[in-house]
């Protein structure tokens, strides 16, 4: 039995790419009928989408990026961490009697220097996203987390986290357990940790659920990333008691790679493919992989105490503003 493709997920602002694309497949199977040679047209119609896929995904709005983010052929921390790592094993458990699907993490290799990787991990269907909890952790998860980045700081190898949650999940069953506790624990601890660490939001990162393996002496950001104290939907429907303007909450709340990067809120501004990492898994890996080990290399020059000091400095400097005086 033959092996189907599987059919694109589209997005509402590329229905015009799928349109081009309907009409030369059309094209080219009626040369082919018809026996006529139609390879320049055929050309120009293909040059024109590229032209156009190039044009869409340079000018798209914060709340577009968005469905890029959330894209559910994005690719995961898994995905990433299998393709950019030398070696990889997952290690389970908090050591409290839990193992969060929703936060993974393990000990590899990248560029041959020994590191624990870690991150938030969604699912690629509906089943896997329900066992994963859609990407947002349990206070087990930060716990697990917070287990893997001691054992990084007491070995000295560094610390890989890969931001990708809505949020941290906050279910009465969560607030239970400690959700707040747990993340904030993760926050003091980060501060203090003596090697180097770099965070990579690599699709959605929301709220306390992203900074809680989000304090590192680099921050980096795929292109068509987000992150955001709250989601734009939230936002809306607190400001305006409106979800649907979330849209424009999506503006106002600066979530975007470049409107963060001018905010100095975030180090570096990852390029992904044209339409998106999910086009070319690959090549956005090996984007990753290379800004991962450039930072490493200057992170690596650093003393423990200067790599604090830094840490400690890049975080007191978020948020902070002058007012004019009239």
């Amino acid at each position: 039995m033959a092996i189907q493709e599987r059919k694109p997920l589209l997005l509402d602002f590329e229905k015009p790419l799928a349109e081009l694309a309907t009409r030369i497949d059309q094209i080219r199977q009626l040369a082919e009928e018809n026996g006529v040679d139609v390879s320049d047209k055929i050309r120009q119609l293909e040059a024109r989408a590229v032209q156009l896929r190039e044009e869409i995904f340079s000018s798209l709005s914060p709340s577009q990026r968005l469905q890029v983010a959330r894209h559910p052929r994005r690719p995961s921390t898994l995905d990433y961490i299998q393709a950019i790592s030398d070696e990889w094993m997952e290690l389970h458990g908090d050591r409290c009697g839990y193992d969060d699907p929703a936060l993974v993490g393990g000990v590899g290799r990248l560029g041959g220097q020994p590191v624990v990787m870690l991150g938030h991990q969604k699912g690629r269907d509906t089943k896997d996203n329900i066992s994963r909890n859609f990407g947002m952790p349990y206070p087990g998860g930060y716990r697990k987390a917070l287990r893997l980045m001691e054992h990084a700081n007491k070995f000295g190898m560094p610390i890989i986290t890969f931001i990708d949650t809505p949020g941290a999940w906050s279910g009465v069953e969560a607030e239970h357990q400690g959700q707040g506790e747990a993340i904030a624990y993760n926050l003091r601890e980060m501060f203090c940790f003596n090697v180097p660490i770099i965070c990579t939001v690599i699709g959605e990162g929301g709220s306390g659920g992203a900074l809680g393996i989000g304090v590192g002496d680099r921050l980096l950001m795929f292109e068509h990333s987000v992150y955001t104290v709250a989601t734009p939907e939230a936002c809306a429907a607190i400001l305006w008691k409106d979800a649907s303007k979330a849209p424009q909450a999506a503006v106002a709340l600066k979530i975007i790679s470049h409107d963060l990067k001018n905010l100095g809120i975030i180090d570096q501004i990852l390029p992904e493919p044209v339409g998106g990492a999910h086009s070319d898994p690959l090549k956005a890996a090996t984007t990753l992989k290379h800004g991962l080990l450039q930072n490493l290399e200057e992170l690596n020059c650093l003393t423990p105490e200067e790599r604090r000091q830094l840490r400690y400095e890049k975080f007191r400097k978020i948020g902070v503003f002058t007012e004019a005086t009239h």
